[in-house]
């Protein structure tokens, strides 16, 4: 009886599909500050990883895992030009979830902004 229980319990889990996994992995290689900011400048054409370091100010082996992130997710490639490894955006149209954040972002300070200013 006790098993029986369990096994309904487990038949209400939903069941994730390679697909959402997929998905979420590359949403996770831009869920930081500096990846995110990679995108938008990679944006604007290929950068070497030497001009990309020096935008964020941070040692190379840094930038170098941030790149393998988003690499490894499918968010850029890259091509080496004699010593230069320049990256770019492999998919540019990953750039489309920017304003949807934006607007995630606006709805959430306006909520909040109602709360607290119905307080007074």
């Amino acid at each position: 009886m006790k098993h029986e229980h369990v096994t309904a319990i487990r038949q209400d889990i939903p069941k994730f599909s390679s697909r959402h996994r997929l998905r979420a992995n590359i949403l996770k290689a831009l869920a930081h500050p500096v990846r995110w900011y990679f995108a938008e400048v990679l944006a604007h054409g290929p950068r070497c990883v030497c001009e990309l370091q020096q935008l964020v100010n941070l040692d190379m082996s840094t930038v170098s895992k941030h790149l393998a992130v988003m690499r490894q997710a499918g968010l850029v490639e890259d091509e080496k030009r004699g010593t230069q490894v320049l990256y770019h955006l492999a998919t540019p149209c990953v750039l489309k979830i920017f304003p949807c954040v934006e607007e995630v972002l606006a709805k959430d300070i306006r909520r909040k902004m109602e709360v607290f200013g119905s307080d007074e």
